[in-house]
């Protein structure tokens, strides 16, 4: 695996560091994420949510406030839909859990993704129309290019709001009032362009509390929006949207919401996943413990019972929805462990020289195959669709790498494709099976033209080099002021230089192993390394690390630990 290191200009490191009194590292890592400007970089590593922009500046939003406020004066009747994924489920629980706060009693529907496909489909919309026609008609994180069912609600006098991230994919429906700052972006919104449907939400919701507290509406000042931030942190981090701007004021506000959150439903939630929130939450408990288990019902059941859960005050109900989302989570693991284990087979054997892999069986399930893609993507560092068996088509889900627009290249595509939408990490994509081929030669066509092969060997990318004797717990909490990482801000690298290990390594579960690494001072710091039990570094000789730094809690203390991702010998580098 290659290691590549850019160096960042030394004179600007300094500066940056003297102008924030930051070590040179965390200069360094905030000009590797083009945050140079100190006033910038300051707000960066200090996210209040005082800057948080006014809400009326999205386009659509105070109209939508004024329909929510005529709904609320009317006590009309409301439906919510909400995607399935963990996005939908966190904004149809913000925004059904406000108006039940101010009076509204809204039902709620989540589509069932074998029943109704995705999004805002005629079965979903006939499904939550069943009892009676609502006044108003809220889709959540789908809808953007649902020009036909909207055009049907309306022809049944039903008003609809769209609140959705996902790019459009010809003319907008003007039929409903939207929320989409892809289709609408505005002058100087950069700090919210990139929010995913949940942050939408809270701003949405923000609009409307500001507004009902200048009516001085029944009950409105008793509402703490602060206390839906573990909502939006769980959408925002789960959606993979760039960490940046207000999705890191949300995420890093929004996780210690999580960590001290009353709502009966987390709480069981995170118990069936082995957290312990006062330890500290991070992105990494949401994108493998918390989001996974919500996802879980939605692909292998009906996702509406994760809203249930996170909307339900009873605790003996949460313990056991929570539980039944443990037990589909175990179900969907093993599941995705076969199709992963057979889309790696049908790679190496036919698809190992493609930019990306367009893969199907006709014995996968299509509601695991995101996941898949995920790890396909990873594996290999290329974008990865993968599908399952839908009757006449091939459905499913892509992921992509960093560098890649998939919404782009799935455009170049369209011409195949029956329906396909998403956002440049991550899309969902159908098509007629007779058109697989046809599909797999325009998607490499296109990568090739993006990218082309030589961007797919596997590397390393260091965000910095230490000396063995810097890995401190100092340092770590220096670097805690640029959590949390995901999207836009990624975790960092580091390449460690002036370690040795005096002791074997110990290999657990057969495919992991934990280790010491020495210091030329003979201090030893505690490392661990997953999936690497087949290549062991050896005992007595230099060592460079490739490392990531974490810390580890155990018999409640923390201490420092190492993360390995790549070794290499000193002595082997340039020979």
């Amino acid at each position: 695996m290659r290691w590549n290191y850019t160096p960042v200009h030394a004179e600007r490191v300094a500066a940056l560091a003297r102008q924030l009194g930051t070590p040179p590292i965390v200069a360094e890592l905030l000009l590797r994420i083009g945050q140079d400007e100190p006033e910038g970089a300051s707000r960066f590593l200090q996210p209040a949510l005082a800057t948080l922009g006014d809400p009326f500046a999205l386009t659509n939003l105070r109209p939508a406030v004024d329909r929510l406020i005529r709904a609320l004066e009317r006590r009309e009747d409301v439906i919510v839909l909400g995607d399935y994924d963990v996005d939908g489920v966190s904004s149809t629980t913000l925004l059904v859990g406000v108006l039940r706060r101010l009076g509204l009693q809204p039902r709620y529907v989540v589509p069932r993704r074998l029943e109704d496909g995705y999004g805002l489909t005629r079965s979903a919309i006939d499904r939550a129309l069943e009892s009676s026609r609502p006044d108003l008609f809220i889709a959540l994180d789908c809808g953007t290019n649902s020009h036909e069912e909207i055009a049907h609600l309306r022809s049944l006098g039903v008003d609809v709001l769209v609140v959705d991230h996902h790019r459009s994919k010809d003319a907008v429906s003007c039929e409903a009032l939207l929320i989409n700052p892809h289709v609408y972006p505005a002058e100087n919104d950069h700090a919210w362009r990139h929010l995913c449907t949940v942050g939408l939400v809270f701003k949405l919701m923000h609009g409307l509390l500001k507004q009902l507290r200048a009516m001085n509406y029944p009950g409105v000042m008793e509402i703490r929006l602060r206390d839906y931030l573990d909502l939006v942190a769980l959408g925002t981090i789960a959606d993979l949207v760039p960490l940046m701007g207000e999705n890191r004021i949300f995420a890093r506000h929004g996780l210690q919401v999580l960590s001290q959150t009353t709502r009966c439903g987390m709480r069981a939630l995170m118990s069936v996943a082995g957290l312990k929130p006062e330890q500290g939450l991070t992105p990494v408990d949401i994108s493998f413990r918390l989001g996974p288990r919500i996802n879980a019902s939605g692909r292998l059941a009906d996702a509406a019972l994760s809203v249930d859960l996170l909307l339900s005050e009873d605790e003996d109900f949460c313990r056991v929805a929570a539980r039944q989302l443990d037990d589909l989570n175990r179900e969907r693991q093993e599941i995705e462990r076969s199709i992963t284990e057979q889309a790696e087979r049908y790679v190496d054997a036919s698809f190992a020289d493609a930019c990306g892999f367009v893969l199907f069986d006709e014995a996968w399930h299509p509601g695991v195959v995101g996941i898949v893609a995920g790890r396909i993507s990873r594996k290999y560092n290329r974008p990865a669709i993968v599908l399952g068996n839908e009757g006449e088509l091939a459905k499913g889900s892509g992921r992509g790498v960093n560098g890649v627009n998939l919404v782009e290249m799935l455009g170049a595509c369209q011409g195949c494709l029956e329906s396909w939408g998403g956002h440049p990490m991550a899309v969902g994509v159908a098509l007629r099976k007779p058109r697989l081929e046809e599909f797999r030669v325009m998607f490499n066509d296109a990568l090739r033209a993006s990218r082309g092969l030589d961007a797919c060997e596997l590397a390393i990318e260091l965000a910095g080099w230490l000396d063995g004797c810097d890995v401190t717990e100092s340092l770590m909490e220096e670097l805690d002021q640029l959590h949390p990482f995901g999207q836009g801000n990624p975790e960092p690298t580091f390449g460690v230089r002036g370690l040795r290990l005096r002791t074997r390594p110990e290999v657990f579960k057969e495919q992991h192993f934990r280790f010491l690494a020495e210091d030329a001072t003979g201090r030893r710091i505690s490392g661990v390394a997953w999936k690497m039990a087949d290549r062991l570094p050896p005992t007595g000789v230099p060592l460079e690390l490739a490392v990531q730094l974490n810390w580890n809690h155990f018999n409640g203390r923390k201490c420092l630990q190492l993360e390995l991702q790549d070794w290499r010998r000193v002595d082997e580098i340039n020979s």
